[in-house]
């Protein structure tokens, strides 16, 4: 065999040798940290989720669900929060829809509630339901944590914190924050999310969940170091509970890691002029809303970008 074909040969077994360590580095790190998270993660409510699962990211959506976590009150296991993400990856374009929790809407085999008590009822298949009974939502794929997996998830992928800028002072029982810059753990995160107790109550919640989703998308890729990454990924797969594939997963990470996506676009809903209060004995004070035009302000912003 001549010189240089032993060389070239010797070359492809030594570069294959280098990535086939690297992927038994990332994939036993990655599962390390998978089995650590999930020793600390109740089981999953969600397994019978029907949602037109794709193949590929060019085009998805995805169900966020923040779970209140607490089964046992009078609201126990209803949504939080609940927004849907949609992705293209051929315009790297994020979005973000979030869906007020005092939304009246019809829950199949309920009757006209809340739409957060869609996942108390029938978790994340009867609230994907609801989404694309309501609002024309097409789900592909669902992601849910309760509080203190979130507060996890963020304490380990960003182990410094996360710089906002906070819009007013909030003061609570357990955290006091002051308006302006800072850098919150994840805790702290949560609480500044989740406040509700002034006079804009879940429209102001709904602009700052949406600052902190923002937030957590520009900060990804300064978040950990490439050595870190295998085994953090695999915790936050762990404190989450979710049906994407691990490939896909992957695949949207490595997008926003790089930095390789543009700004976040959200929009909230019910839109401006489509909703009304009302207040009803069984369910309280909600949203009445017009759906056909909250419909149509969500195809157009999916569609052309323009976030309202």
């Amino acid at each position: 065999m001549k010189t240089g074909m032993k060389f070239l040969i010797c070359m492809i077994l030594f570069v294959l040798l280098i990535f086939t360590g690297i992927g038994s580095y990332t994939a036993i790190n990655f599962h390390n940290g998978k089995k650590i998270a999930q020793s600390q993660v109740n089981k999953s409510k969600n397994t019978n989720f029907s949602g037109d699962q794709q193949t590929n990211m060019k085009e998805i959506t995805i169900m966020l669900i923040g779970d209140d976590g607490r089964e046992d009150d009078e609201d126990g296991g209803r949504a939080d929060t609940l927004m849907v993400a949609h992705y293209n990856s051929e315009t790297k374009q994020p979005k973000l829809v979030s869906i007020m929790r005092d939304s009246y809407v019809s829950i199949p085999g309920h009757g006209l509630e809340k739409i957060n008590a869609a996942y108390a009822y029938g978790g994340a298949e009867l609230t994907r339901k609801v989404l694309n009974d309501s609002f024309g939502l097409p789900i592909n794929y669902y992601i849910s944590a309760d509080f203190n997996n979130f507060i996890r998830l963020i304490n380990e992928l960003y182990p410094k914190g996360i710089e906002i800028d906070a819009e007013k002072d909030i003061n609570l029982d357990n955290v006091d924050i002051k308006k302006g810059k800072q850098t919150m753990d994840g805790n702290t995160l949560l609480q500044y999310a989740r406040f509700r107790m002034d006079e804009e109550g879940d429209f102001g919640r709904v602009r700052r969940q949406q600052q902190v989703m923002d937030a957590l998308a520009k900060q990804s890729k300064d978040a950990v170091s490439f050595l870190q990454l295998p085994k953090i990924a695999g915790e936050a797969v762990g404190y989450l509970d979710t049906n994407i594939p691990t490939d896909l997963l992957v695949d949207l990470a490595k997008d926003f890691l790089t930095g390789n996506v543009k700004s976040l676009e959200t929009l909230s809903v019910p839109v401006k002029g489509s909703w009304s209060f009302n207040d009803y004995t069984d369910a309280g004070s909600v949203l009445e809303i017009d759906e056909k035009q909250n419909q149509e302000a969500i195809h157009s912003f999916l569609s052309d970008g323009a976030a309202k």
